[in-house]
């Protein structure tokens, strides 16, 4: 998805990808060092557990939390970082069920066969479960309990899981948009929204600024399902990792299939507009914020 075709104003602004790539890496060696060891017993389990998580990703929940983190002073790598390993084990737990026949049925993730595909059903089962205790554990390292209940919110049946059974419902339906943005705003969204809570809380933020960076976050998860949605009728194929035009075989409920294409674009636009504004209310600490922001809306998978 490039920028001619959301029309965005200060999304077009140029990318300082350097520093998404640097995050990344740091992310990516991050999560090699607590996943357990492909040699070690339960192998099949603790294999299928790097298989799907070390695949790659963007891994902008992970990105954002050690953004505000440390935008707001906060030091200590060993504290940021295994929450910020937490988000990405939950993340990917979560496209691993999202994957089942019993759900999306989907055959390829970032590329390569999905991990039911890979290796079996019932390992797929055990690898996201195994992943999300994990991510508790990894949560549980920062000492704060205040954390581990945002985490634990923001996947609840009134985070990401509701999300996923309104989007399971919904599916074959007439839907509103209030119900597409409950959908969006709470299977994808909450995580997103609390990968930054998460890394400001634990750098001692103050409360305005914390409420700031959650209208922050809302702009930004909305906007990153609602460029999803485009994705997957407009996305090419090699740079997704995945065929497009599932949600419509599948009969999901999309952005775009109730507002329509033109409108979906728009309001992608707007979103991104209006977090990278939130985000210049942080003057210096809300550049990279902003550069966040606009490689969510320029994203092409």
């Amino acid at each position: 998805m490039n920028p001619e075709r959301l029309k965005m104003s200060a999304e077009s602004l140029p990318i300082d990808i350097s520093f998404l790539e640097k995050k990344r890496h740091e992310v990516d060696k991050l999560l090699d060092k607590y996943l357990p060891s492909a040699e070690a017993y339960p192998d099949r389990l603790h294999k299928a557990m790097r298989y799907s998580v070390l695949a790659g990703g963007k891994r902008v929940r992970p990105i954002l939390a050690m953004t505000a983190y440390e935008a707001f002073g906060g030091n200590d790598p060993q504290i940021i970082n295994p929450v910020a390993c937490a988000l990405e084990f939950v993340h990917t737990y979560s496209l691993i069920h999202d994957d089942l026949p019993c759900m999306d049925d989907d055959d390829l993730r970032r590329g390569q066969p999905t991990l039911h595909r890979r290796f079996d059903e019932a390992t797929a089962v055990l690898a996201g479960d195994a992943l999300h205790v994990l991510a508790f554990q990894m949560a549980a390292r920062s000492g704060s309990t205040r954390v581990v209940q945002e985490l634990a919110e923001a996947i609840g049946t009134y985070g990401m899981l509701g999300g996923q059974m309104a989007d399971v419902e919904a599916e074959g339906k007439h839907n509103t948009l209030e119900q597409i943005q409950f959908i969006h705003t709470h299977k994808t969204g909450a995580l997103i929204k609390a990968s930054i809570r998460m890394g400001a809380i634990l750098a001692g933020v103050d409360e305005g600024s914390l409420r700031k960076l959650s209208h922050y976050g809302e702009k930004i998860g909305l906007a990153f399902q609602i460029i999803d949605d485009l994705l997957d009728i407009q996305g090419e194929v090699r740079k997704m990792g995945k065929p497009s035009g599932s949600d419509c075989r599948n009969q999901k409920a999309t952005y775009p299939g109730t507002v329509g294409l033109e409108r979906a674009r728009k309001d992608a636009g707007q979103l991104i507009d209006e977090a990278i504004m939130i985000s210049r209310e942080f003057n210096a600490k809300g550049e990279y914020f902003a550069l966040i922001a606009r490689f969510v809306g320029q994203r092409e998978n």
